[in-house]
């Protein structure tokens, strides 16, 4: 693990900060190049990155409190202000996010939100491969004990099994991509189709990576909380892909 790095004898910066902040950078990035290729609005795809950001550490940070660890924060209500000690669920901040986002762009912005959920789809991808290598560097979402000649510190990498799935699903995600729509299954014609189908590989790796944690995950019914968001996120992306038959193209909004 290798959760600073020394600047100096009195400064240090967290590598799991640095890691996501040059995440972001690269993403915002990404996201401008995307909506120009794709002859989407940038301004409503930088709006909507801004919305994603905050949304995501607010809802990220309040279910680490409020379902991790409420008895420690109980004790003193302003240490969930202390964000930069750490305590984040991705899920937490994944599904308030979602939520802001479509009242954004079907109430505030009227754009055909299924064009931007593709457009969002492999940068979801490429952010999370990166957010768990900040974990491994962290040491937080550790694995069980292991002996395995790729153990860190005698237990499972956890963090760099989650991003060499997502870097297959990023792979995929950009495959699917590139070949025309015309030409691909008929249930990866429809607009969204990209973010479905992310929906779905993520939360199949999400179920792997969960067997093997060891961190506390609140246990229900033979999985954890999150083991359960992702069967649901699973069910949900399957039936997104397949609910109905290739129909418009995709629209654009300038």
């Amino acid at each position: 693990m290798f959760p600073t790095i020394s600047i100096s004898p009195s400064l240090s910066i967290p590598t799991y900060y640095l890691i996501l902040s040059l995440t972001v950078c690269l993403g915002l990035l990404w996201v401008a190049r995307r909506a120009d290729q794709r002859e989407l609005s940038r301004k409503v795809s930088l709006d909507l990155s801004l919305i994603i950001m905050i949304s995501g550490f607010i809802g990220g940070r309040l279910f680490h409190v409020f379902y991790e660890s409420y008895p420690y924060y109980q004790e003193d209500y302003l240490r969930i202000l202390y964000f930069w000690n750490g305590g984040f669920v991705f899920y937490g901040g994944a599904l308030l996010a979602t939520l802001c986002s479509v009242v954004y762009l079907i109430f505030i912005a009227r754009v055909p939100f299924e064009d931007y959920l593709d457009l969002f789809a492999p940068v979801m991808s490429l952010s999370y491969m990166l957010g768990r290598i900040a974990c491994l560097f962290a040491g937080c979402c550790y694995g069980k004990t292991c002996e395995l000649p790729w153990a860190i510190a005698g237990r499972h990498p956890t963090q760099a099994y989650a991003s060499l799935w997502e870097l297959g699903v990023l792979c995929v995600l950009l495959g699917t991509e590139a070949i025309a729509r015309p030409v691909r299954p008929r249930w990866l014609q429809n607009p969204g189709s990209i973010f479905y189908l992310w929906m779905v590989l993520h939360g199949l790796g999400r179920l792997m990576m969960e067997s093997f944690r060891d961190d506390f995950r609140g246990p229900s019914l033979g999985l954890s909380i999150s083991g359960w968001i992702s069967v649901l996120i699973v069910v949900l992306g399957l039936f997104l892909l397949v609910r109905r038959p290739a129909g418009r193209g995709t629209t654009s909004s300038t």
